[in-house]
């Protein structure tokens, strides 16, 4: 039988998402976000929600646009720290070491060091509660060639990404391979 947890914000694992966008005055700025994840397909969609609070919720109204950069094990630390800090308070990623790219798509930046990245625009927001959703259509994906395997493919072990439990708190790095999707199962059909 199962242990009841309750009801709280728990699905695992949860990646790790480093959203960008300019501030007010066009400074780069980023946060980390866990609540996130693709959301439709035709078009390419993913949704971030975030409280009103954030500095990131009142540039994603104002400038309709935002990046997702996913952060290696490499930079873990400095992912969690974009989630510590304020940008109302200093320049981020300069804190950080880390530099921003300007989207060749959309009006936000995103972080150079990361291996993969989305450029959105919002399309749609929802009220939900203590925190809103922002949809963005994924304009453009762009990975850093070091992460991709032969064919051009996202490859896990190379990418190192970042998955986060929010019961404990707590990073892992994921990516150990167990079979390929649409085929792994077949043998259970009748």
């Amino acid at each position: 039988m199962k242990k009841s947890l309750g009801a709280k914000t728990l699905v695992c694992p949860t990646p790790l998402f480093v959203v960008g966008t300019y501030n007010d005055d066009g400074r780069p700025n980023v946060m980390a976000a866990a609540w996130c994840g693709i959301c439709n397909s035709k078009p390419p969609s993913v949704a971030i929600s975030l409280r009103k609070a954030t500095l990131t919720y009142g540039n994603l109204l104002k400038r309709k646009a935002f990046t997702v950069s996913i952060p290696s094990e490499n930079y873990v630390r400095q992912a969690d720290f974009f989630g510590l800090a304020s940008g109302r308070d200093l320049d981020k990623l300069a804190a950080a070491g880390l530099s921003a790219v300007p989207s060749d798509l959309t009006d936000a930046p995103y972080v150079a060091e990361f291996p993969l990245v989305l450029e959105c625009r919002v399309v749609h927001t929802f009220e939900l509660g203590l925190h809103t959703q922002f949809v963005g259509q994924i304009l453009d994906v762009k990975a850093d060639p070091a992460a991709l395997d032969a064919d051009g493919c996202l490859d896990i072990q190379k990418m190192q990404p970042v998955s986060y439990i929010p019961d404990s708190r707590a990073y892992f790095g994921i990516g150990r391979y167990l079979g390929r999707a649409f085929e792994i199962g077949k043998s259970l059909q009748p």
